[in-house]
Parts: C-alpha cells; sequence; structure tokens
C-alpha cells in the first residue's frame, strides 16, 4: 500500500515550474500538461498544491485524467484531511443566478418539454447552458432537426374504438413503455451534482432504456449499479485509438449486462460548437492570450476538446469484423447520415443504425434524422426488399424531438424508437430526478391523447398512411413558426470587446 503523500508536501508544489493537484484524494503531476489543456494553464494553476476535484469533476468524466496522464505522474494518494481546497467566493452573478433558481415555479406549471429548456436557461451556470445548448458554426442544423418535423403532417383515421391505447413497444428485443430511450449526453454533472444517475433513476420508474455515454460525469459501473432488477441498459462508444483499451470497454460493458452496444461514427473529428468555445475565451486570462505559451492553448472546441483526444479519426467499415470479434451484443451504429451507409450497416448484419447528426453538434448543414428516415426506408425497401419497423435491422432517429407527435411521425415512418437527449438535460439541471420523472410523464401523456386523436390502438397501427411527408426534403416551406421552441433558441453572439481596465497617460 502506498504512503500517503502529505498535504504540505502537495503545497509545495504549487508553481508554473512544478505544479501538483489533488483528484478525488490522488496526487498528479500535472506541470508538463499545462499549456496542453484545452481550457489553458490559468484554471489549472489557480488550484496548485491543492484539491482541484470541486473544478473537476462537473467537466470531466471520472476516469480522464487518469487516462490523459501518464503513470509517472500519478503520485498516489495524499494524506487524508491535509491538503488545502481553494475557497470558492460567491459572486454577485452566482448569488442573482441562485435566487433565479429559488424563483422556478413547481412542476405542476411545467406543461412541456419546452418549458424545462426555458427554466434551464434561466438558472443554468452559463457555462452549463453553453456546453449543453451550443451546436456547430452557425447552428443550422440544429434548428433544422426540429423544423423538419413541422413538414410532416398527420392524416388521422376516424371512429375506431380508442378507448383503450397503448404506446408500448419492444427495442432491440427489450420491452420499453413508450418508443423513447435515453440517448447519450456528456457531462450530466455540469447541470446537477447526481449527473446521469438521474436519468437511470427516472428511467427505472418509467419502464424506458437509457444509453449510457462514454463520456459521462459518473463512471459507468455507478450507472450500471444504480439499474434496478431487470432494467435494460445501452452504451454508447467512442472508439479509443487504442483498440486494447476499447476492446477492454467494451467486454466489461458486455460482462456487465449491457443490452447493446451503440457506436459513434459521426465524430472523426469534433465540430464548432462557438457558444461553448466563447465561454471558454471569456474564461481565460486576456493577458495571457497571444503570449508564449498562451497563445498556442487550443481552446478552439470549448470544454468538449478536454475529453475527445482519444477518439479515433481513422475509424473504417473495415474495423466492423473486429468489433463482431470482441462482443456478441448487438451492434448499432450512432450516426448514420446516408441511405447508401445504412444499406452497408445492413449488408454487414449490424442489428440498426440510429440516423443521427449528433444533435447538430458536428457538420451544420447535415441533414435531420427524420428527413435521412425517409430515403433509407424508400431504399433499402427499393435495393433489399425489407420493409420496417424490422426485427432483423432497426432504424432508430434522434435530434429535435420536443413532442411525442414528433417521435409519432418517425415511427409512422419506419422507426422502431427515438432517442431524447437535451430535454431530459434540461429537466435535471432544473428539477433533478423529478424533473425527468414529470418530464416522461409529459410525453406518456402525450402519446395517450395522440394515439387517440390519430386513430390507432397501439404503436404497431401508427403507419406510413397516416402520416405526409412529401414535402420532407423540401427544406424552405412555409408552416406555423414553433414559438415555444423559437422563444427558447438564444440566437448567436458576435465576438465582444473584453472588458480589461486601459492605463492612459495624464
Amino acid at each position: 500500500m502506498e504512503k500517503p503523500i502529505p498535504g504540505k508536501i502537495v503545497a509545495q508544489h504549487n508553481s508554473r515550474e512544478s505544479c501538483w493537484i489533488v483528484v478525488h484524494g490522488q496526487v498528479y503531476d500535472v506541470t508538463e500538461f499545462l499549456d496542453e489543456h484545452p481550457g489553458g494553464r490559468k484554471i489549472i494553476l489557480k488550484y496548485a498544491g491543492k484539491d482541484a476535484t470541486q473544478e473537476y469533476e462537473p467537466i470531466h468524466p471520472p476516469n480522464a485524467i487518469v487516462d490523459n496522464l501518464p503513470p509517472d505522474k500519478h503520485l498516489g494518494p495524499v494524506e487524508e484531511g491535509t491538503v488545502d481546497k481553494v475557497e470558492v467566493k460567491m459572486t454577485d452573478q452566482e448569488k442573482a443566478r441562485l435566487r433565479r433558481v429559488e424563483a422556478r415555479p413547481p412542476l405542476s406549471e411545467i406543461l412541456n418539454l419546452h418549458d424545462f429548456e426555458a427554466i434551464a436557461r434561466q438558472i443554468m451556470p452559463e457555462k452549463a447552458w453553453a456546453y449543453y445548448s451550443s451546436a456547430a458554426d452557425d447552428e443550422i442544423t440544429s434548428r433544422e432537426n426540429h423544423a423538419a418535423f413541422h413538414r410532416i403532417w398527420f392524416r388521422p383515421r376516424i371512429l375506431r374504438d380508442v378507448t383503450n391505447v397503448d404506446w408500448s413497444t419492444t427495442i432491440l428485443g427489450h420491452p420499453s413503455s413508450m418508443p423513447i430511450y435515453v440517448t447519450a449526453t456528456a457531462l450530466g454533472k455540469l447541470g446537477h451534482p447526481d449527473g446521469e444517475l438521474n436519468l437511470t433513476r427516472a428511467a427505472a420508474r418509467h419502464g424506458i432504456i437509457q444509453m449510457i455515454p462514454t463520456l459521462s460525469s459518473c463512471s459507468f459501473d455507478e450507472l450500471v449499479d444504480a439499474a434496478q432488477p431487470g432494467q435494460a441498459q445501452f452504451f454508447q462508444l467512442y472508439v479509443n485509438k487504442d483498440r486494447a483499451i476499447t476492446k477492454r470497454i467494451v467486454q466489461h460493458a458486455e460482462k456487465r449486462n449491457i443490452k447493446a452496444l451503440f457506436i459513434t461514427v459521426d465524430a472523426p473529428q469534433l465540430g464548432r460548437r462557438e457558444k461553448d468555445m466563447r465561454m471558454t475565451f471569456d474564461a481565460a486570462d486576456p493577458h495571457e492570450i497571444g503570449k508564449s505559451g498562451g497563445g498556442q492553448v487550443d481552446r478552439s472546441r470549448g470544454a468538449a476538446k478536454a475529453i475527445t483526444g482519444f477518439i479515433d479519426p481513422g475509424l473504417k467499415w473495415a474495423d466492423i469484423p473486429w468489433f463482431k470479434s470482441i462482443t456478441k451484443v448487438p451492434i448499432v451504429l450512432k450516426g448514420v447520415q446516408t441511405w447508401e451507409d445504412a444499406l452497408e450497416a445492413y449488408d454487414q448484419n449490424l442489428a440498426g443504425v440510429v440516423l443521427s447528426n449528433h444533435g447538430g453538434r458536428q457538420l451544420d448543414f447535415a441533414r435531420s434524422g427524420i428527413e435521412v428516415l425517409v430515403e433509407v426506408t424508400e431504399k433499402l425497401k427499393e435495393k433489399r426488399g425489407i420493409t420496417f419497423p424490422n426485427n432483423r435491422f432497426q432504424l432508430f432517429v434522434d435530434g429535435g424531438v420536443r413532442r411525442a407527435t414528433d417521435v409519432l411521425k418517425a415511427v409512422a415512418l419506419g422507426a422502431t424508437a427515438v432517442g431524447i437527449g437535451r430535454p431530459f438535460l434540461y429537466a435535471f439541471s432544473t428539477y433533478g430526478v423529478d424533473g425527468v420523472d414529470h418530464a416522461l410523464q409529459i410525453l406518456r401523456d402525450e402519446f395517450e391523447m395522440n394515439l387517440r386523436l390519430l386513430g390507432s390502438q397501439t404503436i404497431k397501427d401508427v403507419v406510413p398512411a397516416m402520416v405526409d411527408a412529401s414535402n420532407i426534403h423540401t427544406h424552405f416551406v412555409p408552416v406555423p413558426q414553433d414559438q415555444l421552441y423559437n422563444t427558447n433558441y438564444e440566437n448567436m453572439q458576435h465576438a465582444r470587446l473584453r472588458d480589461i481596465k486601459v492605463k492612459t497617460k495624464l
């Protein structure tokens, strides 16, 4: 057993020349990492010789520091109770934010998923809001993801007995109370101290499936341990450049009874998320920008950059057989954006694809998942004679979903289920697990109402003839504006002058 390092020793290493920090009771030498840190060295030096757990935990997966520092920089445990912690002085801005938190309306006044977003925008810390809400470049795709659903119209049937309606379904062989799942989103603790545990707990209450993200704030095992008996969970994988690490992660997930592996294939490089980036610049020391060292720090991808350096940009179709060789769980590709790639996935005997553009956070002007769904079902029927939904090869969609009607449109067009991400982040960021619970109850109520109004007793009765998607590929079709969504959308900001005191000569 390693001998603990006294806090007074750690405290001596508090400079750029020798910088040690403590995270979760372990001491790390980060001196050589200072100029590589995506957020700049200033934030690390603030915690030099002290306990940095409070700053580290919300914006890094639990194993990030272990994975990114060489083993010889792991110095061992700190002597308990001897290390100093940085005293964070509450600013007037933070006091005002906490007053807004106290002014939240009761959950009974939250009527739809848009309401969670409206409250989150007002009460979340600015950095957290910027990370969750940001999207690529001009955020055209982010907005299109939602707008695309407005180009699909219903053709409801009448005079059908809808006294009893059932919106449950089966996803990859596992029951779900609704045709939705909680899709993978990173860094849950930015919004709430319990992070993704809020999603695990609420998913259990409502009988839906949670997809555990590679970049969760909570550890993978923590989320699996929190699941209730019989609760199904999927795992989203960012593929590591080191295939040995990838193999270990996948096989550990399978050992822990994960039901499916969703491999993210649309992120060989992170998109430019400028709202997030701007918060990173605002947090930087203005006097360091342009100086030697400070000017070389890559802040081009905001908070996300710090946690994604391991992702392999060389991932290719030829790697699929290898993934099949290391696991027996169903494999789904997450981030497919054309019928050609969906067809290739089908031909390679994968379990399905998620038609997704990463929530509009990668390639701006990528089409919405719901639009791609229409061409995928058409072309796979033409090329391989298959129809959807299909148990052999399942189609999923995510991005822009705010109503049960959005989900039902996707189901009618052939999707097995739809992934929902940001709305659940906003729900727990504002009200914790009760927020996610309420969000899911809202969706349940919407499903019940809309199945009746469509004339469908079950999800299987929601068929292509119930929708008109003839305008889905026409990107400029006048439709009524969604005022709730547009009100919540925060306009992009221009660059602005810094608040720097200028010395003037008398």
